[in-house]
């Protein structure tokens, strides 16, 4: 298997740089169409549970934006042309004090890449 092949890691870079912007601008048509659209699709949130995608997008439809937050030590790693996992740490004014960290499924489909699992959380900022 092909791990990090240059011209894939930039394709799944592109989509997780187009899924932050959405998510700063609160763009939700955009953050909904970065999941995939399947009951199988999941989202660990910091607050909530989401099974399938109808939820995931009932979800962003009704929450509050959280407002800006800055990313930092975001790692893509690719496995042959079509999967990928992509992490990130972020910060936000409104959580003082934490550092959040984010985990992304991706695959490839005859659509584009998606995500099919995803993981956010909070822990106390490291001393």
């Amino acid at each position: 298997m092909e791990i990090d092949l240059p011209e894939v890691v930039a394709e799944v870079q592109a989509a997780f740089d187009r899924y932050e912007k959405a998510l700063d601008e609160n763009d939700v048509a955009t953050l909904n169409s970065t999941f995939r659209n399947d009951p199988r699709t999941i989202r660990y949130g910091g607050t909530e549970i989401l099974y399938g995608y109808e939820e995931i997008e009932a979800f962003r439809v009704a929450r509050t934006p959280p407002g800006p937050r800055t990313i930092s030590k975001t790692v893509i790693s690719t496995y042959g042309r079509d999967h990928a996992v992509a992490s990130t740490l972020f910060h936000r004014a409104s959580v003082p004090g934490k550092v959040g960290r984010q985990m992304q499924i991706w695959v490839r489909f005859p659509e584009g890449w998606r995500v099919v699992a995803a993981h956010v959380s909070f822990i106390d900022e490291p001393k």
